[in-house]
């Protein structure tokens, strides 16, 4: 829990709440505070220090656990084949840990506690040193408590031994996150006592109107009743949405308009990396067309796409060639269509892209929840059948 000295700590050193271009890595700036893609070297050590940070997101302010300071931390770039160091510092008041995932390493620093290794406890240091037969797009995240849902992740990148099968102009890495100014725990606490607390596009009597009216009454109320009986709702998409959450592009919300810029036909790479605790997003780039290269760091054979879905802990490579110099819209909409976080891609600072708004909600069918049958075969149901479906499934 966010305490006084806690907020003492975050702020030692500097203003109590730092901006959000002050508490971001260069990887993760607007164009505006010099992003103007990313070239960092791969290097061989890094050390990275765990702690507590006040952050201001979209103009509130708010508690996370970062590391080095950022959220999302920094990008951490390599080359295959290298044996690397990392030296994770925790300075917190509780255990900590860092997991590579996707990474082929040793199991005993593959950093998830009980498993593979102890934790790193409060005020000590644990060096992780391996060396990977793999390149790609990866990141890296706490599995301790619900250190990640509250900031503690960040990028990986794997630079290949020789060329890379995919050339680029110029490259983004595009971190997509979900936040909540609520404490995690708590956060957890409510869904503990009623899962669809955050649910708020549940069907309505106008709804079942409609439906009725489409459908006839009959097979609209008999649809409705094997929701009841399942005790299920067809909106249940996501657990956690736009109700709680407030979804980030690079440490950005919506109105923060972070940025990249590009040169009209350049090919600009996009390593896009779903670092949510809980959201599958939809991503597009609506009037630019993508070409996925690479999923969760295995180059693909390329496919030329709209929208993709990405899930929680995915990463995919694209390239955009932009033939236009206008402002594109880079959208991520989080799977209930509850919320999303939208940046821009455009040929100069100052450009905003219009967000689009967001599309209608999806609704689940029986058949999407393993229960495909007609209503004449649920009429046929007896009660002991029905006592024993299992309510606590899903």
């Amino acid at each position: 829990m966010l305490t006084r000295r806690h907020m003492l700590q975050a702020g030692a050193g500097g203003g109590l709440i730092l901006g959000a271009s002050a508490l971001l890595p260069a990887w993760a700036k607007s164009a505006a505070a010099g992003n103007k893609g990313i070239f960092e070297l791969a290097g061989t050590e890094f050390d990275l220090s765990i702690g507590h940070s006040a952050v201001e997101i979209g103009g509130r302010a708010g508690h996370a656990i970062t590391t080095n300071g950022t959220l999302p931390g920094p990008l951490i770039r390599f080359r295959e084949g290298d044996q690397v160091t990392l030296r994770v510092r925790n300075m917190l008041e509780e255990d900590t840990s860092i997991h590579w995932h996707g990474l082929l390493v040793p199991f005993e620093m593959d950093g998830v506690p009980g498993v593979s290794f102890p934790g790193i406890r409060p005020g000590e240091t644990f060096t992780y040193q391996f060396a990977v037969p793999q390149s790609g797009t990866y990141w890296y995240h706490s599995h301790s408590g619900l250190q990640e849902q509250m900031g503690h992740y960040g990028p990986l990148i794997i630079d290949p031994v020789g060329k890379s099968p995919v050339s680029s102009d110029r490259e983004y890495v595009l971190v997509l996150s979900d936040w909540s100014f609520l404490h995690a725990h708590k956060l957890f606490a409510k869904l503990k006592k009623n899962n669809e607390v955050y649910n708020f596009q549940q069907r309505t009597a106008q709804d079942l109107m409609r439906d009725a009216k489409a459908n006839g009454l009959g097979p609209t109320l008999a649809d409705r009743a094997m929701w009841g009986w399942m005790r299920m709702t067809p909106t249940d998409i996501a657990d956690v949405t736009g109700a709680a959450y407030t979804y980030l592009i690079n440490g950005h919300a919506t109105a923060d308009n972070w940025t990249a810029i590009f040169n009209v036909g350049e090919r600009v790479r996009l390593r896009i990396i779903n670092a949510s605790a809980m959201t599958i997003f939809n991503f597009r780039i609506p009037g630019l067309p993508m070409t996925v290269v690479a999923a969760d760091g295995l180059y693909v054979q390329p496919v030329e796409t709209d929208e993709f879905q990405i899930g929680v802990a995915e990463t995919y490579d694209v390239i955009v060639t932009p033939t236009k110099a206008r402002a594109f819209a880079l959208v991520a909409e989080s799977i209930d269509r509850s919320g999303q976080a939208v940046a821009t891609l455009a040929p100069e600072i100052g450009l905003v892209a219009t967000a689009p708004l967001l599309r209608e909600r999806p609704l689940l069918t029986h058949k999407d929840m393993g229960m495909a049958m007609d209503h004449g075969a649920m009429a046929g149901m007896d009660d002991g059948a029905m006592a024993g479906m299992d309510h606590d499934a899903g």
